[in-house]
């Protein structure tokens, strides 16, 4: 069989369906991944076909929030759905589609009669166990929970709106709105699954039928793959170091952070590795090392912490390992992450990357390292994670709505 998974995104909504790409490919199938070009080694590692999308996810300089934010999201949506048609040729079988491509891909479901299965990073569907991952983490009760979760669907339909208007005209469909779209899929009951754990998010019990939470899907990475010289030197040099590392995020702070970092390692008598990321970390000395890309299930499990920006892969992946977590949570999903993990009690209180400070950091680091509360219960969460197949569980699912 023939499938195309599509994401589009930073990193850390690319490399899961690396994973999960790979384990379809393994049970037989034929697996192409569309996604912008930044990723185009990241697919191509994988074993996995890559397919081209035009969009840029990177926002300009300077949008933060508001109207700018809604305009640039827009923009990308709609240079996403120019390309996102073209990436489906004949033979596609069946289509794997990401939280942000699935307004777009619905589309092609119904131009081409070609099935579609949602393969979610994060919970959209509006519940009243929480508020929408991207308005924070503060419970509104359950009817203020709903209400908000249906208005941010609206909100994101907005996004959509050019963009869906002119891929129906290309496909010759008859007019109709992201927000119409969304409803004919929950009537028809489609079929979404999560790719996170119920030890973060349980399945909420007010979700249609169709809406699984079936487990993480793991960045793929070689099985003979091994850490760098310099890094597992570093890790056998001395007592456990703590990551820092902010992924894409906070691009334009590298040496502020760097610097913030350095403090609060060296208050917190703690060996330290800062990971680049886009905000460019760096810094020298016996007890800080510099790293670029590794992957978390080699480095993880030999850390005393993460510190992090609490986005989804980064937590999951430090639960996994049974680490505990310092979180700094940006923007998006993040607050909400963040504050999942403390809930656990594998992180402290999240610090907000605005208010963050060698001080507060030196504090947190301190607390989560030599109180070994945080340590039990990231473990505790990492033997459930054992217990989970998300990507058996997608396998299971494409056979079920394949009938192969």
């Amino acid at each position: 069989m023939r499938i195309l998974i599509a994401t589009a995104g930073s990193r850390g909504d690319v490399a899961p369906y690396t994973g999960l790409g790979a384990e379809l490919r393994r049970a037989g199938h034929d697996v192409a991944l569309a996604t912008t070009d930044t990723f185009a080694p990241l697919v191509r590692d994988a074993g996995l076909e890559f397919r081209r999308l035009p969009a840029d996810p990177r926002a300009p300089g300077g949008v933060t929030a508001g109207r700018e934010l809604m305009r640039a999201a827009a923009a990308f949506v709609m240079e996403l759905g120019q390309g996102f048609a073209d990436a489906v040729d004949e033979g596609t079988d069946l289509l794997l589609l990401s939280a942000t491509t699935a307004p777009l891909g619905w589309h092609l479901t119904e131009a081409t009669g070609t099935p579609s299965l949602g393969v979610y990073l994060q919970p959209t569907e509006p519940t009243g166990d929480f508020p929408p991952v991207v308005m924070g983490s503060r419970s509104m009760g359950r009817f203020g929970n709903r209400a908000a979760g249906r208005f941010a669907l609206r909100m994101a339909d907005r996004v959509y709106e050019e963009a869906v208007a002119k891929l129906r005209h290309r496909l010759q469909l008859p007019p109709a709105s992201p927000s119409e779209i969304r409803r004919r899929q929950a009537r028809a009951n489609r079929p979404v699954l999560h790719g996170f754990s119920t030890a973060l998010v349980p399945r909420p019990a007010d979700w249609r039928s169709g809406m699984k939470v079936v487990g993480n899907w793991w960045p793929h990475h070689d099985a003979a793959e091994q850490l760098p010289v310099a890094l597992e030197d570093f890790l056998r040099a001395g007592s456990r170091p703590v990551l820092i590392g902010f992924g894409s995020m906070a691009s334009e702070d590298g040496a502020r952070l760097s610097e913030i970092a350095v403090r609060a390692l060296r208050g917190a008598g703690l060996r330290g590795i800062l990971q680049a990321g886009g905000a460019g970390l760096a810094a020298d000395g016996d007890d800080v090392l510099t790293i670029g890309e590794v992957p978390h299930a080699l480095l993880f499990p030999r850390l005393a912490a993460v510190v992090h920006h609490a986005g989804a892969g980064t937590s999951a992946a430090a639960l996994r390992a049974g680490v505990p977590a310092v979180t700094v949570p940006v923007a998006a999903d993040q607050p909400f992450w963040a504050a999942r993990l403390a809930a656990l009690g594998a992180a402290t209180a999240p610090i907000p990357f605005r208010s963050l400070t060698a001080e507060r950091l030196a504090d947190a680091l301190h607390r989560v390292v030599r109180q070994q509360a945080y340590a039990r219960a990231a473990m505790r969460a990492a033997h459930h994670m054992a217990t989970e197949d998300g990507a058996g569980q997608a396998l299971e699912a494409v056979r079920q709505l394949t009938g192969g």
